[in-house]
């Protein structure tokens, strides 16, 4: 028996494949409405980031504080594309970094807070291997230059400080001249000398037109760099806004060594004490201090190891840290 085999062939059109929207030109460089992460499910799930907002325009730099737990690496990694949020919307650049990844991967530069690059390749042979998977890459003696580790070109990455070794990383988050910078820690391990360096080079991103998101638990750093600031706590965003917005409202503070003779008071501050040192919290810095002098000089007081400032992001900051979850409700600017 002679089996035989009739062959139906059914002709079909092909669709064309949806052309992807183009990206906005106009959109901010990171826009982010109502995200969320949780890991785990049912008794066992735990929502890192609770339905944050955050808005960073092209050309500026913003950072994103808060504890240790607070969220902002989980909402991060969700930013930078590498995991899917649990809800809400990511754009960067104006697209979706998951579903126009690659799109998004070759305008971004990304610093995690720690890499797993080959200990037996030299720097400039990381470097090099990075900059073949990017499109417009750097030179790597460009590269090398512009992080100072032209001397240690030739040592193999293991044998690197923890500072070398985070300027690697650093480099490798730049080959590319990406438009959105995104920097977990940049400057953790760094000297205050390199640090400084780092912080030149981050300016000199903005100047040149990147747009910077970093992380940082230097609030100094903080302080000297962002444009706009958002402070995280338990998953969600406390308070926001320019250094002068957040840190406005907020107590000046004059603190000096405790005297055997306490000095009369200005009228209108706080005074407490912290070990040895007196600290007096006022509205107003400059009278309350002169009316603090003028009073001291009077009767004979002498204010040893003086200190006075204004408000600063790290008193901000330590406050929102501390104060109870119900006193930070509306405290989102």
């Amino acid at each position: 028996m002679t089996r035989t085999t009739t062959r139906t062939t059914s002709r079909t059109t092909a669709r064309p494949a949806p052309t992807p929207a183009a990206p906005d030109p106009h959109a901010p460089a990171l826009e982010v409405r109502g995200l969320r992460r949780t890991y785990g499910s049912g008794d066992d799930a735990f929502e890192a980031v609770r339905g944050i907002d955050l808005t960073v325009p092209r050309g500026r730099i913003h950072a994103l504080l808060g504890v240790n737990g607070a969220g902002k690496t989980s909402a991060m990694e969700v930013m930078e594309g590498l995991s899917p949020g649990s809800g809400g919307q990511v754009r960067v650049l104006g697209l979706d970094p998951v579903a126009d990844r690659a799109e998004v991967r070759r305008r971004t530069g990304v610093l995690l807070q720690r890499s797993g690059f080959v200990g037996d390749l030299t720097v400039r042979e990381t470097l090099r291997m990075w900059a073949a998977t990017v499109t417009r890459a750097r030179p790597v003696e460009e590269s090398l230059e512009m992080l100072d580790l032209a001397r240690v070109a030739d040592t193999r990455m293991r044998a690197l400080s923890g500072g070398e070794h985070r300027r690697v990383d650093l480099a490798c988050a730049l080959t590319g001249h990406p438009e959105l910078v995104m920097l977990d820690e940049p400057t953790t391990g760094l000297d205050p000398e390199s640090r400084r360096a780092v912080w030149a080079l981050v300016r000199r991103l903005r100047t040149e037109g990147a747009t910077v998101l970093l992380t940082t638990h230097y609030l100094e750093e903080a302080e000297a760099l962002a444009d706009h600031v958002s402070i995280m706590r338990a998953g969600e965003v406390v308070r926001e806004g320019t250094l002068a917005e957040i840190v406005a409202g907020h107590p000046a503070e004059i603190s000096f060594r405790t005297p055997a003779d306490e000095p009369a008071l200005p009228a209108g501050v706080t005074a407490s004490r912290d070990g040895d040192r007196t600290v007096l919290r006022c509205a107003d810095l400059q009278p309350a201090l002169t009316e603090l002098l003028v009073g001291a000089r009077d009767t004979g007081v002498v204010l040893e190891l003086l200190q006075a400032r204004t408000a600063t992001l790290e008193s901000v900051f330590l406050e929102l840290a501390a104060a109870p979850a119900h006193d930070l409700e509306g405290a989102t600017r």
